[in-house]
């Protein structure tokens, strides 16, 4: 009997975290979703950790990001050298500046 009452402590005390961090309600509300949702998903797992943010990016967006990052780096590159070399060119066509003379 004593061991009964030392897990529903140990119970009760678990219950009490889970609800003072917010995963009870966390979870509340996405089962809810998952029930009031018109259509059942497959993989109801799949649609609990999709709504509760487990679920990273899938791997082929983090992919096509990765390379999308990394051709407007090379972008980013080539339009800096074509910029320097612009002014470069723009400087050699500029006539060189005079000192104006004061007026008397």
């Amino acid at each position: 009997m004593t061991t009964y009452k030392a897990a529903d402590s140990k119970r009760e005390e678990f219950r009490k975290y889970l609800e003072k961090a917010g995963v009870l309600d966390a979870l509340t509300k996405v089962l809810v979703g998952l029930y009031e949702e018109p259509e059942k998903p497959n993989n109801a797992l799949d649609f609990l950790k999709q709504h509760l943010g487990a679920a990273g990016p899938d791997t082929a967006d983090v992919e096509a990001l990765k390379l999308e990052v990394t051709e407007l780096r090379q972008k980013v590159e080539q339009l800096t050298e074509e910029n320097n070399d612009l002014k470069i060119k723009m400087q050699q066509l500029e006539p060189p500046s005079e000192q104006e003379a004061p007026e008397n």
